[in-house]
């Protein structure tokens, strides 16, 4: 299994996703400013990851004598969009304030989280492998795999799990521009696996979803709102609508953690600009016009009524998702 980010004495070390699939390389990351610089600048993302990495960056603060509310809205102020972040430092808040700010416990916590997170997935996975049609391809977009977490993913993990139980499929994998996660990420996870995956372009997904060679289109999720909107890479509202379109089972796979039922609607969910350079130049080679205006928003919101279900750690729920949402949500705090 991939380890996206791990604890070690000499710091937190995660894959620079940045570089991949090129080269593999790891980085090290020795207080917590480095790993709001990595949260920032992608080296690592993927909203369960970010959530990860956002504990272990406040364990590192507290265990260096750092200002503690310093440590936290520096994390806090990296990425806007995705909930695990937040989710991630106010439960080491809580801790912090329990056990007087205990280097070790606020360590051993970042570590649990990490541990926890690996086992979330999995149960993700055992979940939606079910929903998965035997002998149909599989569409993704962006990357919700192992690197998007602490390990195995929520998409991926679906899919994962899928061909662990014998089912026979493949995968097409939106390269999800302006990024390119699906084409970096994704596609080089599932080789990784011997999973069988072919490239398309963001515009290729109607074709393909008229086909009838899709038999569900499963993705991953940065933030749901009570009411089941979900916010994720920009492209996937697009990709949801088409699916609808085509009658193609659209699933979303995420845990609890990325639940905020705090928010009534996916209008009231922050979405992040992000930097023009990514859209107008690809590995650094411009591609567009100089001084072209832009715009550049790193993910959109797909309204409920596109989502077919959305597969947790605690279960499947379907629509109505204000009632299915918070049945799951308060069975998780339960067994917290």
């Amino acid at each position: 299994m991939l380890e996206t980010i791990v604890w070690t004495d000499d710091g937190v070390v995660m894959i620079d996703q940045r570089r991949l699939p090129r080269e593999e390389i790891f980085v090290t990351c020795r207080t917590y400013e480095d790993v709001a610089e990595a949260i920032r600048n992608m080296t690592i993302r993927g909203a369960p990851a970010i959530g990860v990495a956002a504990a272990m960056g406040v364990a590192l603060g507290v265990q260096q004598g750092a200002d503690f509310e310093k440590v936290c809205s520096t994390l806090a102020a990296t990425r806007p969009t995705a909930v695990n972040l937040f989710w991630g430092i106010e439960r080491m808040r809580r801790l912090h304030a329990a056990t007087s700010g205990d280097p070790g416990r606020m360590i051993e916590e970042a570590k649990q989280i990490r541990l926890e997170d690996i086992a979330v997935c999995e149960a993700i996975g055992r979940n939606g492998a079910d929903l998965v049609p035997d002998g149909k391809t599989v569409l993704t977009h962006c990357n919700a795999g192992a690197l998007a977490t602490a390990g195995y993913g929520t998409a991926l993990g679906v899919i994962r799990a899928a061909v662990s139980a014998g089912k026979k499929i493949d995968v097409y994998a939106d390269e999800t521009r302006p990024f390119l996660q699906g084409a970096r990420l994704t596609a080089w996870e599932l080789q990784h696996d011997g999973i069988p995956v072919k490239l398309i372009t963001d515009n290729m997904a109607g074709h393909f979803l008229h086909s009838g060679k899709i038999g569900c289109v499963v993705v991953g999720a940065d933030r749901i709102a009570a009411n089941g909107d979900v916010a994720n890479k920009i492209g996937t509202y697009s990709v949801a609508v088409l699916a609808k379109e085509n009658n193609v089972p659209f699933y979303v796979a995420a845990p609890i953690s990325t639940l905020d039922l705090k928010i009534a609607t996916g209008q009231q969910i922050p979405i992040e600009q992000r930097a023009p350079e990514e859209v107008t130049h690809v590995f650094g080679v411009p591609v567009a016009p100089e001084n072209i205006a832009v715009e550049n928003p790193a993910f959109d919101v797909t309204p409920n009524r596109y989502v077919t279900a959305i597969i947790t750690e605690r279960g499947v729920a379907r629509a109505p998702y204000e009632e299915a949402l918070r049945k799951l949500a308060s069975a998780a705090s339960s067994a917290a």
